[in-house]
Formats: C-alpha cells, sequence, structure tokens
C-alpha cells in the first residue's frame, strides 16, 4: 500500500481503537492488526502526532506492578473519525474507479 495513504489510514485506525475504550499500545495493535499491518515502530510516533494535535490524550495507571500508558480519544479526535465516516463514500466512489469496478452516478 502506499506509504502516504497506509499512514493516513493508521491514524484513522488509531483512533477507531479507542473511540469506545481507553486502550494501551500493545491492545491497540492487536486490535488493529487484523485489518492493517501496525507495530509498535510505526503506533507510538502515530500516537505522539495525535496528542499533538489535540486528538488523543494520555495518562498512565499502575497494571501489575508496572506503568502503563493508556491513550483517550478527545472531542477533536470523535470529530476526525465523523469527517472520516463522512468522507468514506467517496472513498470507496474513487476506489472503485481506480481498480475499475462500476461508478456512481
Amino acid at each position: 500500500m502506499d506509504r502516504q495513504l497506509r499512514k493516513g489510514l493508521l491514524e484513522f485506525c488509531v483512533l477507531a481503537a479507542i473511540k469506545d475504550e481507553d486502550s494501551y499500545g500493545y491492545k491497540m495493535i492487536e486490535d488493529i492488526s487484523p485489518y492493517i499491518d501496525i507495530s509498535e515502530s510505526t503506533l507510538y510516533p502515530i500516537l505522539r502526532r495525535l496528542e499533538v494535535a489535540g486528538k488523543v490524550v494520555s495518562y498512565n495507571t499502575e497494571y501489575n506492578n508496572r506503568i502503563r500508558k493508556y491513550f483517550h480519544i478527545t472531542e477533536e479526535g470523535k470529530s476526525s473519525l465523523k469527517e472520516f465516516d463522512k468522507d468514506r463514500e467517496e472513498l470507496v466512489r474513487v476506489l472503485e474507479f481506480i481498480s475499475g469496478g462500476k461508478m456512481h452516478e
């Protein structure tokens, strides 16, 4: 998959992985991996970008005597997912066009 396209999709995958419940890195990788390849070295820079953009916030909590960093989606992050959902139909039409499938009128 094209690197730029993959990068954008991964950001939305990360937001989708935490839209209903806060999560931590390993769990997000586990949740996202069935749909698109993602590794720790890919996930954590995405989480940093999303945090700087105000789309997620992080907090630490103790789990089995260790500190685990959790991520929570913000209203800005939820808005981004809603916008992506609005763009999804257009994206499907473009993908169908590119692959030679039927075009919508």
